[in-house]
C-alpha cells in the first residue's frame, strides 16, 4: 500500500517515468518490512516474502503498462493572456480550442490564463468543462509541471502563496541529512581514503580542495572537496572557477573524480556542519555568485534552502558557467525552492544514481 501511496505520487512530479521508480520504491518497502520483521524477532517465511515481492513488482509494472498512453495527456488551450506560452513544450500535445464548446472535445486538459480577462463565454466553458470531470489548469502550473522550470522574470510564490519554503519540512530535513550523514560516514571515509591515495600518486599536491562558496541565506562557507585539477584557488577569481569543457587542469584520476562525483563526498563535513544538505541549489564560487547577482534579478532567492551536493538543475542540465546557461539553471532552483518536499527530494534522489552512472553534466 506504502509503494502504490508513493508511485501514485510520483505520477504528478515533474519528468518522472514511474516505470523507472517501481523497482526502487518496492525494493524500499519491502526492505522496511524485513528490517521491522528482524527488529521485532517476528516468524517469516522466506519463499513467501520472495513471492510477494515478485508478485507486487509485476502487478505494478502491469499495471503501469496498461495505463500509460500512446499520445500521453491532451492540452487544449484557451486563447487569451499569455496561456500561448504552452505551445512551447514538447513534451506532450498542445491544440487550441477554437470555441467555447465541449462538443467533440475529447478527453483533455483545459488550459487558460486564469487572471486574464477571457470573457463571458469562454468563463462559462470553463464552468461546463469542470463540471463534465475535465480538469482545468493555469497555464503558468502546466508550464511548470511540463518543464520542471519557473518563470524568472518575477519572484514565484508556492502553492501556499507564500515566497518562503515549508519551514517544517526544512527541520524534517535537516534532521534526515545528519542522520543518514553519520550513518554513511564509515563507508566515504574508506572510499576517501582509497581515492586520496591515488590523488596522491597521479599528481603533486594536497588531497583536498577548500573554496568559499556562497551559503545557505547568503552566509559564506569552505566546501570541501577531493582535488581534482593541478591548480586550485580559493574562488576568488571569476575566470578560475569557471570549469570549462576539456579543461586542462584536470587531472587523470579528477577526471574519474568528476564522473562519478566522488569528489563530492568530503562534503558530508560540510552537512553535518548544517552548511549543505544532501539536496539542494549546488553553491556557487563566491566570485561567480557576486557575477550572477549583479546580472540575474532575484539570483540571492536560490539562498532561502541550504545548498546541496546534487539537486534539481544538477540531474536536468548538468555543469553550467555562461550567463545564459545561469538562467536556465535558476529555473530550476527556482522549481525546486517553490516546491520544496520530500518527494521532489525523492525524485532528485532517484535520478542522481542515474546521473553518477551516466556521468551526465560532469566538466
Amino acid at each position: 500500500m506504502l509503494s502504490i501511496g508513493i508511485l501514485r505520487r510520483l505520477r504528478y512530479l515533474p519528468g518522472v517515468a514511474v516505470a523507472r521508480s517501481i523497482l526502487p520504491i518496492v525494493a524500499l518497502m519491502f526492505g522496511l518490512l524485513i528490517g521491522i520483521i528482524a527488529g521485532l524477532r517476528l516468524e517469516y517465511y522466506n519463499k513467501l516474502i520472495v513471492s510477494c515481492f515478485l508478485g507486487v513488482l509485476f502487478a505494478r509494472f502491469a499495471i503501469t503498462a496498461m495505463r500509460s498512453r500512446a499520445k500521453g495527456l491532451l492540452y487544449y488551450v484557451v486563447p487569451g493572456g499569455r496561456s500561448d506560452m504552452i505551445f512551447q513544450l514538447k513534451s506532450a500535445p498542445v491544440f487550441t480550442l477554437n470555441s467555447p464548446s465541449l462538443a467533440g472535445l475529447p478527453n483533455c486538459a483545459i488550459v487558460a490564463d486564469l487572471h486574464a480577462d477571457i470573457g463571458e463565454e469562454w468563463e462559462r466553458f470553463l464552468a461546463d468543462a469542470a463540471i463534465s470531470g475535465r480538469p482545468i489548469y493555469h497555464y503558468k502550473q502546466v508550464w511548470e509541471a511540463e518543464t520542471g522550470k519557473v518563470q524568472i522574470d518575477h519572484l514565484s510564490e508556492n502553492n501556499f502563496g507564500a515566497l518562503l519554503p515549508s519551514f517544517s519540512y526544512q527541520k524534517l530535513k535537516r534532521a534526515i541529512d545528519l542522520l543518514s550523514a553519520i550513518a554513511v560516514l564509515p563507508i566515504a571515509l574508506a572510499i576517501i581514503l582509497i581515492c586520496a591515495i591515488f590523488i596522491r600518486l597521479d599528481s603533486p599536491g594536497p588531497v583536498f580542495f577548500r573554496q568559499r562558496r556562497m551559503g545557505f541565506r547568503g552566509v559564506e562557507f569552505d566546501v570541501l572537496k577531493l582535488r581534482t585539477m593541478n591548480h586550485g584557488h580559493e574562488g576568488k577569481s571569476r575566470d578560475l572557477s569557471i570549469t570549462q569543457a576539456a579543461d586542462r587542469r584536470i587531472t587523470k584520476i579528477g577526471g574519474f573524480l568528476r564522473r562519478s562525483r566522488l569528489d563530492e563526498l568530503p562534503q558530508i563535513y560540510n552537512i553535518l556542519r548544517g552548511e549543505m544538505s544532501w539536496i539542494g541549489p549546488r553553491p556557487e564560487a563566491v566570485s561567480l555568485s557576486t557575477w550572477y547577482e549583479s546580472e540575474i534579478p532575484f539570483y540571492r532567492y536560490r539562498h532561502m534552502v541550504r545548498p546541496g551536493i546534487t539537486g534539481w538543475a544538477q540531474v536536468n542540465q548538468g555543469h553550467v558557467a555562461e550567463i545564459a546557461e545561469v538562467n536556465e539553471k535558476l529555473r530550476y532552483d527556482f522549481y525546486y525552492v517553490k516546491n520544496l518536499s520530500y518527494w521532489l527530494d525523492t525524485v532528485i534522489a532517484l535520478r542522481t544514481v542515474k546521473v553518477v552512472l551516466s556521468g551526465f553534466g560532469a566538466k
